[in-house]
């Protein structure tokens, strides 16, 4: 049921930004470090939506292998440590 929930947001997301972009249709200028052009204000959102959704799902990624590591580094030193550790009153 979550992931329902989750496509929803998500296309309710993409809807309000496809209608954010559409409205706004008239060129703007983009000054690069070395130099400027014109664009639509449309390919900007675009663009910049999903540089930022690439860049936020990179660093997610990268947090998932960062615990998958240290997991198993603990699962692996889970076999080493002597089970009759506990001490008994």
């Amino acid at each position: 049921m979550k992931r329902q929930w989750n496509l929803i947001l998500a296309l309710i997301v993409v809807l309000i930004i496809a209608i954010f972009s559409v409205i706004n249709v008239e060129p703007v200028t983009v000054n690069y470090l070395f130099g400027k052009a014109e664009w639509p204000l449309i390919l900007v959102i675009i663009g910049s939506v999903v540089l930022g959704a690439l860049l936020v799902g990179s660093l997610g990624m990268m947090k998932i292998y960062q615990l998958q590591k240290a997991l198993k580094k603990v699962e692996m030193n889970k076999d080493k440590v002597p089970k009759n550790n506990v001490e008994k009153n």
